[in-house]
C-alpha cells in the first residue's frame, strides 16, 4: 500500500506551475507578526478555469527540533467561472493566492500544500530563522 506522502509532488516553482511559492522574510523577530504570501504560477501561469484550477492551499509551520507540525491556515478557492450558462461563463473567479499573518517564537519551516483538481497535490517549503 502506498502512503499519501508518496503522492505529494515537488519541483522547482520556476519550472513547474503547480508548485506553491512561499514569499516571506528569511528571518523574523520572535513573537512579531509577519506576513507569508503563498501563490501558484509565479513564473508559469496556472490556469484558473472551471476545468483546471487550484482547489485549496494549506500552510503549515514546523518548529525546529519539534516532532509535530502545526496548521497555520487552509484557504479554499470556490469560484472557477462556473455558471448555469456553462463552464467559464460565470461572473467570478477566485485567484489562487493568499496572505497569512502569523508570528512564531522558534525558528522552523513553513510548508505549503496545494491541490490542483487535475494534477494532484504539490508541496514546497521555506525555512524561517529568528533574528
Amino acid at each position: 500500500m502506498t502512503e499519501l506522502s508518496e503522492r505529494i509532488q515537488k519541483a522547482d516553482w520556476k519550472k513547474e506551475k503547480h508548485v506553491p511559492v512561499i514569499e516571506c522574510p528569511d528571518q523574523v523577530k520572535a513573537d512579531e507578526v509577519f506576513e507569508a504570501k503563498v501563490s501558484l504560477g509565479k513564473e508559469i501561469a496556472h490556469p484558473n478555469t472551471t476545468e483546471h484550477h487550484i482547489s485549496w492551499i494549506t500552510l503549515y509551520f514546523h518548529p525546529e527540533g519539534e516532532k509535530f507540525t502545526h496548521q497555520v491556515g487552509r484557504f479554499e478557492f470556490s469560484a472557477h467561472g462556473e455558471s448555469t450558462a456553462g463552464p467559464n461563463q460565470g461572473p467570478v473567479y477566485t485567484h489562487h493566492g493568499v496572505t497569512a499573518s502569523l508570528r512564531v517564537n522558534r525558528a522552523g519551516t513553513l510548508h505549503a500544500l496545494a491541490l490542483c483538481n487535475i494534477h494532484g497535490l504539490w508541496e514546497s517549503s521555506k525555512e524561517i530563522g529568528l533574528i
